[in-house]
């Protein structure tokens, strides 16, 4: 959650490895692909299997049930559905498809590992003493966004190509890490774009608003979270506003609220993370290269 000139500012080198994952479907396409599936009798996979990516995928026809590592995994009534690494994924993950007829379609998928961006700090200390108000308000913020992550709606979104929230400069990378003294500290999260406060933010993809902190959080401040559907969510911290209510569905491009410095932030930025179920995945990895702006 590191502000403008924080811990980590991306490279284009680094930058230009995103790819977005999923790409608009067109109702012809969608029918096209049911119409592939319906004869298909293997997996097929769209995106990068890597840590912190995210792929969408195709279940061999008449599957009644698909695992992934042993968790369930929902299926769309077209077979497509979605599936993501988590930052600190194992080399190897397994996905079984287990049809109608009680047959079984089994893949072991190799994870590309990643270089994280490590800094080591050997003369600071890993953190300072949290105050009594952190402690007392902090049980009750997890509830909330434990509770919001919970949340599972019909929305789309997951389907689509996702966009920026906001561009700029990015200034912190998903995944990068401080070690104090030998012992490491939390990784950051998700991705920080530098812009001024009042810079309006949008939803990268169509999704349900599942947590709307008007009242800001002692870390994430103003604290916005969309559900997309299949278990995938978006958070945009330190917001300076926040535009929409719980349960509100908005579409891909819609202003949502407007970047500020709200929470444990030294300058304005949008942080801006995301899970699917219990995986922390990069959302370069999903937006793509950030578009070169005019400032």
């Amino acid at each position: 959650m590191k502000a403008a000139g924080g811990l980590v500012v991306a490279s284009a080198a680094l930058v230009s490895i995103a790819a977005a994952v999923a790409a608009l479907v067109p109702a012809d396409a969608a029918r096209g692909q049911a119409r592939a599936a319906a004869s298909r009798n293997d997996f097929a996979f769209d995106g990068p299997m890597i840590q912190g990516g995210t792929v969408l995928g195709t279940a061999p026809a008449l599957t009644s049930r698909l695992t992934f590592n042993g968790q369930d995994v929902q299926v769309a009534p077209d077979g497509r559905f979605l599936i993501a690494f988590d930052r600190d994924a194992e080399p190897s993950a397994t996905i079984i498809a287990t049809r109608v007829d009680g047959s079984t379609v089994r893949r072991a998928l190799a994870v590309q590992p990643r270089a994280w961006r490590i800094e080591r700090l050997n003369t600071l200390p890993r953190i300072s003493q949290p105050s009594a108000e952190f402690q007392r308000r902090r049980p009750g913020e997890v509830a909330q966004i434990n509770a919001a992550r919970a949340i599972r709606s019909a929305s789309q979104g997951w389907r689509q190509r996702f966009m920026w929230p906001v561009t700029g400069r990015i200034s912190g990378l998903f995944g990068s890490q401080r070690i104090y003294k030998g012992e490491p500290g939390s990784y950051h999260s998700g991705v920080d774009v530098a812009r001024p406060s009042g810079t309006p933010v949008i939803a990268p993809a169509d999704g349900v608003v599942i947590l709307a902190a008007q009242t800001p959080f002692t870390l994430e401040g103003r604290l916005l979270m969309l559900d997309h559907g299949m278990g995938l969510n978006s958070a945009f911290l330190h917001l300076s506003r926040i535009d929409v209510q719980v349960g509100d569905v908005v579409r891909r491009g819609q202003t949502v609220g407007a970047v500020g410095a709200t929470g444990r932030a030294t300058g304005p930025h949008l942080h801006w993370g995301m899970k699917w179920n219990g995986a922390r995945i990069d959302p370069l990895l999903i937006a793509g290269s950030m578009p070169v702006t005019a400032d």
